[in-house]
């Protein structure tokens, strides 16, 4: 076993012959001594017939066929196939595309960027996690580089009444169909006054599920068990949801010939297209209306209970993120301490 450096790497490399095969590859290594470590397990692994090193790496645009056939078959849900897919997407547009597995670095994964938010990079770099990993697993590179994500921030933004309304504006400037805007107009009321997640509850409320009597829609199933639950309906979601039915009492509140489930299950395209319209940022998304649903909630009942309980959350501290309007109060509370002490005038 030889260990070297080569004029042109920084990397030290081995060099070893094993049944008349030579093998001879980068460690990836700049420290002797991880190197060296580096290249024992390579002649162990090739040894014990489990090596990568009988063949070159495929590139990563190359493997990418092989990885996404594999995410489609996977026992993986529908959610992280699509992100899977995102993520390749974003990758497919960076310069690591032609590079072979083996000669991806932390450095390389560390300068790419990406537009829009952290939560968008890291959906590439987790996508790029996977795929060398996967790669590992099926022996094609020896190690994967360790990079971090992004740190993410969670939701700021609101889709509050002002919001709405320049959706709704700029969603008739677009010149749909009137059933078109009818819908995205009654998904937008919904959202904004329910609170429900979009695909896994909004998407999916059925008519048997409505309590008309007590004006309560049941939630069945949700991403969480605390996501089973009834949620009240305001004035303006009774009166959508009644429209929808139409004297109806089965089947799905908003149906759709082209899903093979037979519901709605996005309305992304139109929503951007709206938002563009109305000049709004592009962070704001339709999920932003569950985070304005529990502002307003709080802010108006102080009872941070209902708003989990009607949320379907059961950690505290995920609720904890709309306490923010609590600011206000501490603020106007200051205020009026400062000019109760402030000395009056003769």
């Amino acid at each position: 076993m030889e260990l070297f450096k080569k004029k042109d790497s920084r990397f030290y490399w081995y060099d070893f012959k094993l049944r008349g095969q030579r093998y001879r590859r980068s460690t990836k290594e700049t420290n002797k001594k991880r190197a060296a470590k580096i290249a024992a397990l390579r002649l162990s692994q090739t040894m014990g017939g489990t090596g990568p090193l009988d063949r070159k790496a495929p590139s990563l645009e190359e493997f990418s066929i092989r990885f996404l056939s594999w995410v489609e078959s996977a026992t993986l849900a529908a959610k992280s196939r699509a992100y899977y897919g995102n993520g390749w997407r974003l990758l497919s547009m960076t310069k690591i595309v032609g590079m072979r597995l083996d000669h991806i670095t932390k450095e390389d994964v560390e300068g790419l960027s990406f537009s829009g938010s952290a939560s968008n990079t890291n959906c590439a770099l987790r996508t790029l996690r996977r795929m060398l990993h996967r790669a590992e697993e099926w022996n094609l590179i020896g190690r994967v580089p360790k990079f971090k994500l992004l740190t993410e921030h969670g939701r700021n933004l609101r889709l509050d009444d002002d919001a709405e309304q320049k959706l709704l504006v700029a969603a008739k400037a677009c010149n749909w169909t009137p059933g078109t805007f009818d819908l995205f107009r009654d998904i937008i009321i919904v959202a904004r006054d329910t609170g429900m997640r979009n695909q896994r509850e909004l998407y999916r409320i059925r008519m048997e599920n409505l309590d008309w009597n007590n004006r309560i829609i049941f939630v069945p199933d949700s991403k969480t068990a605390g996501g089973r639950r009834m949620i009240p309906m305001s004035d303006r979601v009774s009166e959508v949801l009644r429209t929808r039915c139409g004297g109806r009492s089965e089947g799905w509140l908003f149906p759709s010939k082209r899903s093979k489930c037979g519901h709605l299950t996005d309305v992304g395209r139109r929503f951007r297209a709206a938002r563009a319209k109305a000049g709004l940022p592009e962070d704001l998304v339709l999920y932003c209306s569950r985070h304005d649903y529990g502002t307003r909630v709080l802010t108006n009942t102080g009872n941070l209970a209902a708003v989990m309980k009607t949320m379907g959350h059961k950690d505290v501290r995920a609720a904890m993120q709309y306490q923010h309007p609590e600011l206000e109060m501490v603020r106007a509370a200051l205020n009026q301490g400062r000019a109760a002490a402030m000395p009056t005038s003769t």
